[in-house]
């Protein structure tokens, strides 16, 4: 880890840690996950999960503020699709990583 943006490696260990945090709630991936399918009304994210509009939209500010999401306006409708590729490799790589390690002898 280099020191180009004026942080030190402290601070950047404690913004990755934070980063990762995120990911620590099944909600949260599995919004994740559906979002990989591409953009999505908050309503569609909440239906697909049989989950409240409120308890989606709480979800998703939090995954919007770390920067996992991003969103679109159009009318009173709100989007929201991942905010970039690395997400999808975050996603992609945990899940090969479990794939691999549950794997019977």
């Amino acid at each position: 880890m280099t020191e180009q943006s004026g942080m030190s490696r402290k601070e950047k260990i404690g913004q990755m840690a934070d980063f990762f945090k995120v990911f620590g709630d099944a909600t949260r991936l599995r919004i994740l996950f559906i979002l990989q399918e591409g953009e999505m009304a908050v309503q569609a994210v909440a239906d697909a999960l049989g989950m409240h509009q409120t308890a989606i939209s709480q979800q998703l500010k939090l995954l919007r503020s770390s920067r996992l999401v991003k969103f679109r306006k159009e009318g009173r409708s709100i989007y929201y699709s991942l905010n970039d590729d690395h997400i999808v490799k975050i996603l992609s790589m945990g899940l090969e990583h479990i794939n691999e390690t549950h794997v019977s002898p």
